[in-house]
């Protein structure tokens, strides 16, 4: 484990690699913003990413990948890893550009910032096409590979397969997306939407021996940490888990006082010495 603020950018990269590479499954904490990555650091995760909806939600718009511009995502990327001595991946959604070389360009952008890693989707935008066609896709995919392929350290490229949480039911097209993208040349194989033991540990298979990723924190996702690994998955994220149940906390709380003219919240937040402890 890393516990040095200034470890460089490459030995980072290096770590993160290895967590992937290690026995056992491990957990990389979604952050919005640099408060919420120094929370989770100090609390004691070993990896952190960025989460698209988080940032969406923090700027109060809705989560969708045309909303928020490669820059806005870039900058909150930076900040996030400026917070933490954590490894950071960042959640790039499309790479914010339909063509390949775009792809790429981000790719290499998201490694200025000091990331250790990004992901690459193979979702639109466009709710009249939600998923880029398979042949195109994986020219993204290849584009975005050999961008990373490229850098002089081991930034861990995630592909996601994203035909499940835009209205597909078709896991056999989400798998044969998976296969194809590890054989392009991404680190780690990502499909949202992956909801019964027997579809993730197919997906497992097909990838292996590169590693998957799966999202917890929805609801209605039974599985535990154990149950994962028993699975075979490597990585589980949050995505915007992390931030929804931050808002339900706020929300309760503010309705409290709107509807009860109470303040017992109060009760339950974390004390100003201790925020002040975080940060400092």
């Amino acid at each position: 484990m890393i516990n040095s603020d200034n470890t460089s950018q490459n030995q980072k990269a290096a770590t993160f690699k290895l967590m992937h590479e290690q026995n056992g499954i491990f957990v990389v904490a979604n952050a919005w913003d640099a408060g919420s990555a120094k929370l989770l650091t100090v609390l004691g995760f070993n990896a952190l990413a960025t989460t698209s909806a988080g940032l969406a939600f923090s700027l109060g718009k809705v989560d969708c990948n045309r909303l928020i511009s490669r820059e806005e995502s870039l900058l909150n990327a930076k900040n996030i890893v400026e917070a933490t001595h954590l490894p950071v991946s960042a959640d790039l959604e499309n790479c914010y550009g339909d063509d390949p070389e775009f792809c790429a360009e981000t790719i290499l952008l998201a490694a200025k910032t000091g990331l250790a890693g990004g992901s690459i989707e193979d979702a639109t935008g466009d709710p009249a096409e939600p998923i880029y066609c398979f042949e195109h896709a994986l020219e993204r995919v290849k584009a975005a590979a050999k961008a990373a392929k490229s850098l002089p350290f081991d930034f861990t490229l995630t592909a996601r397969a994203e035909n499940l949480i835009h209205g597909s039911t078709d896991v056999k097209d989400t798998i044969r997306r998976l296969e194809a993208f590890a054989d392009a040349g991404a680190d780690v194989l990502f499909a949202p939407g992956l909801k019964t033991k027997e579809d993730i540990e197919a997906a497992v298979k097909a990838v292996a021996p590169r590693p998957l990723n799966v999202v917890m924190g929805i609801p209605n996702t039974n599985f535990t940490l154990s149950m994962l690994a028993d699975l075979g998955v490597k990585r589980v994220s949050l995505g915007g888990g992390f931030f929804r149940a931050s808002y339900a906390a706020f929300q309760n709380a503010a309705l409290e006082v709107l509807k009860d003219g109470t303040f017992s919240f109060g009760n339950n937040a974390i004390p100003t010495a201790d925020l002040n402890t975080i940060f400092k």
